[in-house]
């Protein structure tokens, strides 16, 4: 766990969000019964923050200062977008929107090189769920070489809902999944666009795999099965790149 952005403290915590500082996620002692802790973790998901709870242990390996009291929170380093504001960006541009969901990409270095790769591509956003997703801490903006400051990014409760709201703006989805027919070769990414990438290990998840309009792979010629996920994105954006040119 990061120590970027993090705050510590009931007080502090609830100043944050009185301030409104964008706050990615609390975590909140597990078991706790105190009404202040049931009202930071309400205020907080009101601002539209995952709140997790979890054992007073992991609370003490993340802290800096050693008293928590039970909360801290992880701030994010820039404000976020909606997909709205992407939509309308592409609109302005006179182009075609192309827009990265990331399912269930954890760890920060990747979610930090997809962001990277999504703004050099000139992608007119990244989309992130609130749960089993890295934030925007320090370690994503040192990776995506400031590049967070650059592209809108939005965080969804919820992704399925966020492909159909892209669906119904006419947008099709299409997911990398390495075990399909259809190669990215054979695909036209000229339309309305967005990839969904899934994380390392489980890759899309079923339900997100269900509600997209294609399943493409990227064709692998040696010994390994799959490409790191921050690779597949390049390949997938420049792709897409190269058709719109």
């Amino acid at each position: 766990m990061e120590n970027e952005g993090v705050i510590e403290g009931r007080n502090a915590v609830i100043e944050a969000l009185r301030k409104g500082i964008v706050i990615d996620k609390v975590f909140i002692a597990k078991g706790e019964t105190d009404r202040t802790l049931k009202h930071i973790a309400s205020e907080a998901r009101s601002a539209g923050a995952a709140v997790v709870e979890t054992d007073r242990r992991k609370l003490d390996s993340m802290s800096v200062t050693h008293s928590h009291q039970g909360v801290i929170a992880m701030a994010a380093y820039v404000r976020y977008s909606t997909i709205s504001d992407m939509l309308e960006l592409a609109r302005q541009k006179g182009e075609q929107p192309l827009i990265v969901l990331c399912d269930g990409i954890s760890d920060p270095h990747n979610l930090g090189a997809i962001i990277r790769n999504s703004e050099a591509a000139g992608a007119h956003g990244v989309i992130i769920p609130k749960r089993r997703s890295a934030g925007l801490s320090a370690t994503v903006a040192k990776t995506s070489s400031g590049a967070i400051f650059n592209i809108a990014i939005a965080r969804v409760t919820n992704l399925t809902a966020a492909i159909n709201e892209l669906k119904d703006a006419g947008v099709w989805i299409f997911g990398a999944q390495a075990d399909v027919e259809t190669t990215l070769w054979e695909s036209d990414f000229t339309c309305s666009t967005a990839f969904v990438i899934g994380s390392e290990g489980e890759g899309i998840g079923r339900l997100i795999g269900e509600n997209c309009d294609h399943m493409v792979k990227i064709p692998m010629h040696g010994k390994i099965s799959s490409l790191n996920a921050s690779v597949s994105s390049a390949v997938l954006l420049f792709e897409a790149v190269r058709q719109r040119r």
